[in-house]
């Protein structure tokens, strides 16, 4: 379980450094637009290789799909009534809200790894970690320029990463517990989060900031995790 907790703590560490890094000082646009192209690709190459294909690895398709379905209807309707409460458009919340919705689950399947003795996947762990500075540090730049305090930008990143660390440990004691349908129907849910928060907030904004480049770093960001993924 220690084993858990601390690769679950590490892969968590990206999003509260991301988000140091986004209150630390004002992000030009581009830049922000460029490093969310580049988290994009990346969570794209996450979605095909580290969390559709090993869920259709190891459970039926329509377990992935359930998973899947479940997870875009979660996402969309909780981004739905954040946006309401804020008035409008919220891209920081969106970011934070994906984050916490794939990070749990992704990081569920981290600490299932450790106990069923398949070990740490590189390709999961450096997908996660690199995905996650992005998201964080474009959540943290678009909440402080609406206004958030710091301190209250660093108390709800600390609560996604204490929360997705926590995953890990549970996935660890759940381990002998959790069916091979369960196990594909988690990685479907954090894929189906993660495609609508793409399509919806993180590509749009992204290609908003940086204009006609975002494509490039998109494929740069999905390059870079098809080849952590081809490493593990």
């Amino acid at each position: 379980m220690i084993a858990a907790l601390g690769w679950g703590a590490l892969a968590a560490s990206s999003l509260v450094i991301g988000a140091l890094a986004g209150v630390a000082r004002p992000w030009p646009p581009r830049v922000v637009g460029l490093v969310l192209g580049f988290g994009a690709g990346a969570l794209i190459s996450a979605v095909s290789f580290e969390l559709a294909e090993e869920g259709l690895q190891v459970a039926s398709g329509g377990a992935v799909a359930a998973g899947l379905a479940l997870g875009a209807l979660t996402y969309y309707v909780a981004d739905g009534l954040i946006g309401r409460r804020s008035g409008g458009s919220d891209a920081g919340s969106s970011l934070a809200l994906g984050a916490f919705l794939d990070g749990i689950p992704e990081q569920l399947v981290l600490g299932l790894g450790v106990a069923i003795g398949d070990g740490v996947s590189a390709g999961l762990l450096a997908a996660i970690f690199v995905s996650n500075l992005p998201e964080a540090i474009g959540s943290a730049t678009a909440m402080r320029a609406g206004g958030v305090a710091r301190a209250t930008i660093m108390r709800l990143w600390l609560g996604v990463a204490g929360v997705c660390t926590v995953a890990s440990v549970i996935g660890f004691a759940v381990a002998d517990s959790l069916s091979d349908e369960l196990q594909g129907g988690a990685n479907g849910f954090a894929a189906g989060a993660l495609i609508v928060m793409l399509v919806d907030s993180m590509i749009p904004d992204a290609t908003r900031q940086a204009g006609r480049t975002t494509g490039l770093v998109t494929t740069l960001g999905f390059a870079v995790g098809a080849g952590l993924s081809a490493a593990s």
